[in-house]
């Protein structure tokens, strides 16, 4: 990973990033990354979240944030507002009935996998999750080690799952979707983009594991700091990486894209 300051700025004109541990700070949302996020907006810029957070968090960020859409459940669906209308558009992958039946089998599997992994639990944001099941072992819980983390993603995987590890959740759900997938939809139904031709127009920021398809394919990726605590399990790892960590990481990367 080369220093922030190597990444060259030009052309850049969109943001994608995660939200826990990249744009937040241990759990809570900064002033210092807040305002970050709004002077990227008010430069005119396209900001996308793109989370492992669920259905009824990206319901509020979609009206609330100075975001252009949301991306939620690693790839499930987009959430944006349309100002003009009045009205959040909802994009999901698959379809209501689909949704339902797959949280019924998600409900079983989740109590298998905390009788196998103590001190692990089910996320507290479950309630407001349409398509995937979330362990916690870092958020509400004492922190378990990244192998126990890694123990919950193979049982998943050993049950059907594509399974992926955030800084705080291990999460899994049906199908073959991912945060990249659901990026290209949204640059494409929002923006009129291919994202496969206009990828060098927007940078990308994560921290974890589960941002690993997206920095494979931005060649201007950007981990904040704190990143560094995945060594080692990250394929591939991000281009570039900040100075600081998690939303002060967030805050010089802005501040390095508007200014250069």
């Amino acid at each position: 990973m080369r220093p922030l300051a190597e990444l060259d700025t030009r052309g850049i004109r969109g943001l994608f990033f995660d939200i826990d541990d990249t744009l937040t700070t241990e759990g809570r949302l900064t002033s210092t990354a807040y305002s970050a996020l709004e002077r990227w907006k008010a430069a005119g810029k396209i900001a996308i979240p793109v989370t492992g957070r669920p259905a009824g968090w990206c319901d509020h960020i979609a009206r609330m944030w100075p975001v252009d859409a949301v991306v939620g459940e690693n790839g499930a669906f987009y959430f944006r507002h349309d100002a003009a209308r009045r009205v959040l558009v909802k994009r999901f992958l698959q379809d209501a009935a689909t949704r339902a039946a797959n949280r019924a089998r998600l409900a079983a599997l989740a109590a298998r996998i905390l009788a196998a992994v103590p001190g692990s639990a089910v996320a507290s944001d479950q309630g407001y999750r349409e398509t995937d099941l979330a362990i916690d072992f870092c958020e509400d819980v004492a922190p378990l080690a990244l192998s126990e983390a890694e123990k919950i993603a193979a049982l998943m995987r050993a049950s059907g799952l594509t399974a992926k590890i955030s800084s705080i959740h291990v999460n899994g759900w049906f199908g073959d979707y991912d945060k990249l997938g659901m990026a290209k939809i949204v640059a494409s139904e929002c923006f009129g983009l291919n994202l496969d031709v206009a990828r060098a127009q927007f940078a990308y920021a994560g921290d974890s594991p589960n941002d690993s398809p997206m920095f494979a394919y931005f060649p201007a990726s950007i981990g904040v700091a704190n990143v560094r605590r995945f060594e080692g399990r990250l394929d591939p790892p991000p281009a570039y990486v900040t100075v600081d960590e998690a939303g002060s990481g967030f805050s010089e990367l802005v501040t390095h894209l508007l200014e250069r």
